[in-house]
């Protein structure tokens, strides 16, 4: 039996109606801990109930002179209903994400790593391209100029062949009358493609343009006093210097 009441009310204990309960306190902790404790306000109206049942006993059990801890089993239930309500905190935090929303973000991931993808492979395929077209376009240049080196090579190898010819005329001319029209209209044909005689008697010597092979002494000069061979230009390059006697 537990002793007699002495007449004096039993103060009120920490778990009467009004004050925080014992159950409250276990299921704050076990939110906060977990992370959840948002949801203690959407939960405490559903576990109220049970709430309620296990407070009322506590109360009974407390109202005993001296107070003893909680009964086990009552400490056990409402372990259990915190523990379920945790449950159904986390399930609930876990249902907010709607899956379509979640399928909509993995497909704009996919589309991005797609389009981050073909962007890079378009890039790669620009720098192709221009390495393409700028070797193209080296080539054609290459090539339009060695055919002009070619073609002009050749006429300059026919036109040298036929030096020979213009040194017979002028030796026949030389001797005689009779062939100014063959050599005036051979040197009128190869100055349309290019050829232009060098003849520089009376200027100043041009070591570029001629070679002077005799020389007499004079105050004035170097002038060129004679050609014993003319010289000939093609196409504004010397194919072959004057030979000349230069005065002074």
């Amino acid at each position: 039996m537990g002793p007699a009441p002495t007449g004096q009310p039993s103060e009120p204990s920490p778990s009467r109606k009004g004050e925080t309960p014992p159950l409250g306190g276990i299921l704050g902790r076990r939110l906060a801990a977990s992370g959840a404790s948002s949801k203690w306000d959407e939960l405490r109206e559903a576990v109220g109930a049970e709430e309620e049942v296990v407070r009322d006993s506590l109360d009974a059990d407390e109202s005993v002179e001296g107070g003893e801890d909680a009964d086990p089993e009552l400490i056990a239930e409402a372990e259990r209903i915190a523990d379920e309500a945790l449950a159904e905190a986390r399930a609930a935090e876990e249902a907010s994400g709607s899956p379509i929303d979640a399928e909509v973000d993995q497909a704009e991931q996919i589309l991005l790593d797609d389009v981050g993808g073909l962007v890079a492979e378009r890039d790669d395929y620009l720098e192709q391209l221009r390495r393409v077209t700028a070797d193209f376009d080296n080539y054609r240049k290459r090539m339009l100029k060695q055919q002009s080196e070619h073609v002009a090579r050749a006429a300059e190898a026919l036109v040298e062949k036929l030096l020979d010819s213009l040194d017979t005329f002028d030796l026949a001319l030389a001797h005689g009358e009779g062939f100014e029209q063959v050599q005036a209209r051979l040197l009128g044909v190869l100055e349309k493609e290019g050829l232009q005689r060098i003849d520089p008697v009376g200027q100043a010597f041009d070591p570029n343009e001629a070679d002077a092979v005799a020389h007499e002494d004079a105050d004035d000069g170097p002038l060129v006093s004679e050609v014993l061979r003319p010289g000939y230009r093609w196409k504004g390059r010397v194919l072959r210097p004057a030979m000349v006697k230069v005065r002074g």
